[in-house]
């Protein structure tokens, strides 16, 4: 997974190839799943979700350029794979997911494993976590028709936020960068993600 699916793509970063290399993936997924764990494609995890393709893990991340100091915020913890990677790299891991069965398969994982810098709760996460704002970092994996409003503004300054932008069938994966009030929009890859659900999201 490591030399073909990241180095040979341009994955250089040695921080973000330690954590792909260390956190266990097959941990994240169901039993009968994990042989194929470390496959270069998404897997189901229940309840109509994915748990991403390593690479499009791994370029999330590295997008982030994290420090080792920063709160980062995710949106849609799902199998809770992103969360753990994200945990190895930061201080803090603040993760929304709306699906209580996932949320509870994933503490599980993150108890069993130590990374206790991960909190999580269920709710709407496309109103993110405002009593723990600003965030260093925001990551969304599911894809929505546009930014929601209320994760730009609990994006700290600088900060940066990486998420799946367009149709319910393919999206572009931006990132926004917010320096001295301005945000600056780039696009890293065109990609496929399931749908970002809520107020600020996709209708149920």
């Amino acid at each position: 997974m490591i030399e073909e699916q990241l180095v040979g793509r341009g994955i250089t970063d040695q921080g973000v190839l330690e954590a792909m290399r260390t956190v266990p993936r097959h941990l994240f997924v169901e039993d009968a799943m994990q042989a194929h764990a470390y496959g270069d494609f998404p897997l189901p995890i229940g309840s109509g979700q994915t748990i991403s393709q390593p690479y499009i893990v791994a370029l999330m991340t590295l997008a982030l350029h994290l420090t080792g100091k920063d709160r980062i915020l995710e949106i849609g913890t799902g199998s809770g794979y992103h969360a753990a990677i994200l945990s190895r790299l930061c201080q803090k891991v603040y993760t929304v997911e709306r699906i209580d069965g996932l949320v509870s398969r994933a503490r599980k994982v993150f108890d069993k494993l130590r990374y206790y810098n991960i909190v999580s709760r269920i709710d709407d996460g496309t109103v993110g976590w405002p009593s723990e704002a600003p965030f260093d970092a925001i990551v969304v994996t599911a894809g929505g028709p546009r930014i929601p409003e209320p994760l730009l503004d609990q994006l700290a300054d600088p900060g940066r936020l990486v998420m799946p932008v367009g149709g319910q069938l393919v999206q572009d994966l931006q990132l926004v960068e917010k320096r001295e009030g301005i945000l600056t929009l780039s696009t890293l890859e065109q990609v496929r993600f399931v749908d970002l659900i809520g107020a600020h999201g996709w209708p149920n």
